[in-house]
């Protein structure tokens, strides 16, 4: 089964240093479960011809917001709405999780309460799962008949479900906690920095990873019709 990685950004060069980009993150958490992989740069206006180029598709993080003015997020958004027709799973993780949100009839802002970052617990229906965070952004108004299945006090729409076609989650399973201290000194300048000084708390306490990447790679097997 061929996965396509939608690349909405690159990671910072010191983070790509340390673990490489987002292709080999992504790789690497979906190691072993017997995927090939392909990407392409949609932020550099790199497309995919049709949804039909891979049998699942992956959109990644991005130091952008889903509501900003950028040219390929509108090909971006009838990219994931073909997706979607054609019965071609998607997974978006963070800004992947908001645009899928917004190209389907959601809505993005910057959340009122401000950054989440760290190692944060999620309530995956009951089951409380630590997964790490890096984002100020958040879905606010999620559309018609998406169900919500995982949440935080401070991040209400935490993971979605859109039946069998996309399957979204604003934490990031595919980050470490050494990757998230390299994204906390790249962004000294732009995060308060209270919120820096307590990102260490509990950073290197297990992650839930593992069940995620699980989770998304048993979503790309489902059976589906069109």
């Amino acid at each position: 089964m061929k996965i396509g990685f939608l690349l909405c950004g690159t990671m910072p060069q010191p983070a790509i240093d340390a673990h490489g980009d987002y292709t080999e993150l992504y790789a690497e958490l979906l190691g072993g479960q017997g995927f090939t992989f392909d990407s392409w740069n949609v932020h550099a206006g790199d497309f995919p011809e049709s949804p039909q180029d891979a049998d699942g598709w992956l959109i990644s993080g991005s130091k952008h917001g889903a509501y900003e003015d950028h040219d390929w997020i509108p090909p971006l958004e009838d990219f994931i709405r073909a997706s979607v027709e054609a019965a071609r799973p998607i997974v978006g993780i963070c800004f992947g999780h908001q645009i899928i949100a917004q190209a389907l009839g959601g809505k993005v802002e910057k959340y009122e309460g401000g950054w989440t970052l760290g190692r944060q617990t999620y309530d995956f229906a009951g089951l409380d799962l630590p997964l790490m965070a890096w984002h100020q952004d958040q879905v606010t108004e999620i559309p018609e008949g998406v169900q919500i299945i995982a949440s935080t006090d401070r991040c209400k729409h935490a993971a979605l479900l859109y039946g069998d076609r996309a399957f979204t989650m604003q934490p990031h399973p595919e980050f470490d906690a050494e990757t998230v201290e390299i994204l906390a000194e790249v962004n000294k300048a732009n995060v308060p920095d209270e919120l820096l000084k307590a990102i260490p708390n509990g950073l290197y306490e297990p992650i839930a990873d593992e069940i995620l990447a699980d989770q998304i790679s048993d979503f790309f097997r489902l059976s589906r019709n069109p």
